[in-house]
């Protein structure tokens, strides 16, 4: 068994590697593509464009390693079947699932680099290309605005531009829309205008020329102002633009710059800031429902017959107390959804780099099925299987986010079903691959 487990491996290793270098190189390929219009002829660097390339492929990494898997094992085991080799192996008496084995330890093994990759390389590779694009960013603020489409770099503003030249930082047909004021409505238009950073970073400046301000408060219709103007400045703090700390030293920031442990122990620091605001809720419910109560009132504020009225500031007291709810309340939900999507990162780490060893479970059975078509054919099934697989990653992540399900459960049902999958299938095939290969 040790000649076959060994000829099965050499017989993997060949596709895998052509696999992941190919999967690699066209995710390269297209995320250049989608960039390249950003970055060449912007008067950046090109020693700086290529390490930027470098370290975004580090997540390409992650995702081309199960992918190879899948797309090798589905390419081995269709040529076994097709050159009668798991014909001849199997009425030897070898079943088909021990001809996984020696793939099954190669997966496992693949699993635990691609683990450690996630949580140690890919988190600092990620930082350090966020940190480069903040680079970027003070020099070339234009960068950071996308043509013809609304771009929100910093917070509460939705600013769109027709153009922008890199290298003069002008920017021509403006649209900026004010959403920090949930009650009033802002809107600026302008021509042209130039945009650049204040010298400490701080703040973003957008100089405007022939423009007009509009106005309207959400409740009163009637309100809506317009302003004409030839010349205005438009100042806004840049911290939705992650610059007020210098790339060199700024905090990490978003789970895809924090490793496992460093994911747990935020999400553990979330779930204590949840719990306290849980019991700070209950507290001030029950002191609120006892002020009301002992002034006449029901838990909706509303006066009992036959109870005297309380005093004006005892019922300003419970007014305030049901704020300071309703703040606590909101915070628990913003809280608690940051707390599902760093678990679901965390998971994705774990069910991603696991994948390695499923495919490999689905993978053979699918090279069976695929027999007579030979690599493109197999290359099909493996990027219909993987497709699905993904859809059902990226579903997870969002409804983990939501609390619809469990951030564990969300982000493993992929690889449960792709098991479930491999398992029925293989036990289907185990005793028909003599009358399939024929």
């Amino acid at each position: 068994m040790k000649i076959i487990d060994r000829y099965i491996l050499r017989s993997h290793l060949v596709p895998f590697v052509f696999a992941f270098i190919t999967i690699l190189f066209v995710l390269i390929l297209q995320f250049f593509t989608i960039f390249a219009e950003r970055f060449i002829g912007k008067g950046i660097d090109v020693s700086f464009i290529f390490k930027l390339i470098l370290l975004q492929s580090a997540w390409m990494v992650s995702f081309a390693a199960p992918m190879a898997v899948l797309i090798a094992v589905v390419f081995t085991f269709s040529t076994l079947t097709t050159t009668s080799e798991i014909t001849v192996l199997k009425a030897s008496g070898i079943p088909l699932y021990r001809l996984m084995v020696p793939l099954l330890f190669a997966g496992c093994f693949l699993s635990l680099i691609v683990e450690r990759f996630s949580n140690v390389v890919l988190p600092q590779a990620n930082y350090f290309a966020q940190s480069m694009m903040i680079d970027l960013a003070k020099t070339k603020p234009t960068f950071g605005l996308t043509q013809n489409a609304f771009s929100s770099i910093v917070d509460g503003y939705s600013i769109f531009i027709r153009d922008s030249d890199e290298r003069t930082k002008q920017i021509r047909g403006v649209v900026i829309y004010d959403n920090k004021n949930p009650d009033t409505r802002v809107m600026v238009t302008a021509e042209n205008g130039t945009i650049m950073f204040s010298a400490d970073s701080h703040y973003l400046v957008m100089t405007l020329y022939n423009g007009e301000i509009h106005e309207i408060k959400s409740k009163d219709p009637a309100s809506y102002s317009t302003l004409q103007f030839t010349k205005n400045r438009f100042v806004t703090e840049a911290d939705g633009f992650y610059l007020t700390r210098s790339s060199a030293n700024r905090l990490r920031s978003g789970d895809n710059e924090l490793s496992a442990n460093e994911l747990i122990f935020i999400s553990g620091e979330l779930k204590k800031r949840i719990a306290d605001s849980e019991n700070a809720v209950r507290l001030m419910s029950q002191n609120r429902q006892k002020l009301l109560a002992e002034n006449g009132k029901d838990e909706e504020g509303q006066a009992v017959k036959g109870l005297p009225e309380g005093s004006t500031a005892t019922l300003s007291s419970a007014d305030k107390l049901n704020d300071a709810i309703n703040v606590e309340k909101k915070l628990i939900e913003e809280n608690r959804k940051t707390y599902n999507r760093y678990m679901a990162a965390f998971h994705k780490k774990y069910s991603l780099s696991f994948a390695c060893l499923v495919f490999v479970l689905v993978g053979a059975p699918l090279g069976v099925l695929a027999r007579k078509g030979g690599f493109g054919l197999g290359a099909l099934f493996s990027m219909i299987l993987f497709v699905l697989y993904w859809a059902l990653m990226i579903t997870g992540e969002k409804i983990a986010e939501r609390g619809v399900l469990d951030p564990m459960i969300s982000m493993w049902l992929g690889n449960i079903i792709i098991i479930l999958t491999g398992v029925l299938l293989l036990v289907r095939l185990n005793g028909t691959v003599l009358k399939i290969s024929r």
